[in-house]
């Protein structure tokens, strides 16, 4: 789980786990979604491969990713007692932005 925390560090990668979340994509389309380059988006998808968050298989000259979500799972069993700290916070944002849109009325 270390290593899906250090992944999942980088808003790049958190970028990729998001894009297949729609599903399976090869490299070269999900490095067409970043304005880096093709090896640099190819190390972000080594690093989320390294700590299980994806799955790549070759096809032919194309590699195909695709997400692995059981990592995610246990980062998510993880936080969960910490959910106890931040909810409230965030309901309370919640109120003060209402209260701030009300106010510019």
């Amino acid at each position: 789980m270390t290593d899906a925390f250090g992944a999942l560090a980088h808003p790049v990668r958190r970028k990729l786990l998001e894009l297949l979340m729609a599903g399976p994509r090869t490299a070269g389309d999900l490095a067409a979604q970043f304005e880096l380059s093709r090896p640099a988006v190819a190390e972000h998808l080594k690093v989320l491969r390294d700590a299980a968050l994806v799955r790549d298989r070759a096809e032919g000259r194309e590699r195909h990713y695709s997400l692995d979500g059981a990592p995610l799972a246990e980062v998510n069993d993880w936080l969960h007692p910490f959910e106890e700290y931040w909810r409230p916070r965030l309901r309370a944002l919640a109120e003060v932005a209402e209260d701030l849109e009300g106010s510019d009325e």
